[in-house]
């Protein structure tokens, strides 16, 4: 059962609170031994809403507590965690870049994750603080935020699953960042993009991040060109399964 906990605040006294969803798998319950209790990989996504059931998403949900009940069968799967968005705050809190009169309050999400919100879930469900071990991932403009979290804090984040980006934010910015601040230590990332999105160009932009991110010696990448995907929550849900074996392991269910 998904939890629900919150509502949270991001800043001290600033709308909007936001809850956190969680989901342990069955596979945890089902082992009482002391190995199980701790040191549980994660994956952490952005915009909450749409990780789990359809209810609370604007288009359906991505069903990730199924998703990641199909790895049990042969490898340890991931306590998955769904941070909710802002509502009219999403996109400057998912943006590292300002862009379009909107400012850029990504960093400030990110240290509220990092400083408050994953100690605290280390303490209460046992989670690894190894980042090999956690897994940052997104949509769209949680997309982008996922690819930047992994290569900005590599310490945390081991690996992301980056799904159709929003690349374009700040005219492109995420790719001369990325040149100058990525690689700087072994990161694991799932990169996809569907044909059908903006006319193609959000596949071009990606298969051009693919090739920035192909020339970081230090970067394990795979990349997915998905020939009838568009730009909606059942072709990232369809899509969802391969990127968790990729950072996961494979199952034979």
């Amino acid at each position: 059962m998904v939890k629900v906990t919150g509502p949270f605040e991001i800043v001290p006294g600033i709308p909007p609170k936001r809850n956190v969803r969680i989901y342990e798998p069955a596979f945890f319950a089902e082992r009482a031994d002391s190995a199980s209790a701790v040191d549980r990989p994660l994956l952490l996504l952005f915009d909450g809403q749409n990780v789990f059931d359809d209810a609370p998403s604007f288009a359906g949900g991505w069903h990730a507590h199924r998703a990641v009940d199909r790895l049990a069968k042969t490898v340890v799967p991931p306590v998955v965690v769904g941070v909710d968005h802002g509502h009219e705050h999403r996109i400057e809190e998912l943006s590292p870049f300002s862009f379009g009169g909107r400012e850029a309050r990504l960093e400030g999400f990110l240290n509220w994750i990092t400083s408050w919100l994953l100690p605290k879930l280390r303490r209460e469900h046992g989670l690894t603080s190894d980042p090999r071990r956690v897994i940052v991932g997104g949509s769209s403009m949680g997309g982008l935020a996922a690819l930047y979290a992994a290569l900005r804090m590599p310490a945390v984040f081991g690996g992301a699953i980056v799904m159709s980006p929003s690349l374009f934010v700040g005219r492109g910015a995420i790719f001369e960042w990325a040149r100058k601040n990525g690689g700087q230590a072994a990161s694991r990332i799932y990169l996809d993009a569907g044909a059908r999105e903006a006319g193609g160009r959000m596949l071009a932009a990606t298969e051009r991040m693919a090739e920035v991110l192909g020339q970081m010696g230090r970067i394990d990448l795979r990349f997915r060109a998905d020939p009838r995907g568009e730009h909606r929550e059942s072709d990232w849900r369809r899509r969802l399964l391969p990127a968790l074996r990729f950072h996961f392991g494979t199952s034979r269910r």
